[in-house]
């Protein structure tokens, strides 16, 4: 394997997307960067040109689209997914992610993390996971965005275009018997949800559960 590809869906993240990039560059993996412009009006776009890593742009509107634009473009076995807000405080973020997988040990990872919020996590997620996915239900982070796996895994799955992606990525990954495990990576900031965009997420993300738990 000669690298890994990230994947840094972006919408107006101007302020964040250098620190992302420079973080990703830390790893002792050798990585293709990959920053999907999903209709941003800042210089999101601008500053990864600036920073020398390959850019392409998504007409569609939403995170699943921008994944999947970027899944298009991907040179590597395997695919880490990035979000393009983060603060990411450890060294080698990559490594963490990946080493599971180089090791044969998941075909999957998926971030635990420490933060503040996850109010629809807390409210939404992990009810209705315990109640329809109790294999999965200890997962501490069943919305984070930072994921790894194999191309040929995520090739096979869905990508929910709307709230409803990160959660519906890691069912569809249940339902494929993948083998998943959960990477504990310290501590992360990331922009909240204002509370009037709550209802809209906690419904995106209670259909993609419901939709693949065969309840809708």
């Amino acid at each position: 394997m000669n690298s890994v590809s990230v994947v840094i869906p972006a919408y107006n993240e101007e302020k964040t997307i250098g620190q992302v990039i420079d973080k990703v560059r830390e790893s002792k993996i050798k990585t293709e960067i990959i920053v999907v412009n999903n209709c941003s009006t800042d210089k999101t776009e601008e500053i990864a040109k600036q920073k020398g890593v390959k850019t392409v742009y998504c007409e569609n509107r939403g995170k699943g689209y921008a994944m999947e634009e970027g899944l298009k473009h991907v040179t590597s076995d395997i695919v880490t997914f990035i979000d393009g807000d983060l603060g990411i405080y450890i060294d080698d973020i990559i490594s963490m992610m990946v080493n599971p997988i180089l090791e044969k040990k998941a075909d999957f990872t998926k971030s635990a993390f420490i933060r503040e919020g996850g109010r629809v996590t807390e409210l939404v997620a992990k009810p209705l996971l315990e109640l329809l996915f109790p294999s999965i239900r200890n997962f501490e982070q069943p919305l984070s965005g930072i994921i790894a796996g194999t191309k040929e895994a995520f090739d096979k799955i869905v990508f929910e275009k709307d709230y409803g992606v990160d959660i519906g990525i890691l069912l569809d990954m249940v339902n494929n018997n993948e083998k998943i495990e959960e990477v504990y990576i310290g501590k992360i900031d990331n922009n909240s949800q204002s509370w009037q965009s709550l209802p809209k997420m906690a419904k995106e993300v209670a259909s993609a559960i419901l939709k693949r738990a065969n309840k809708i």
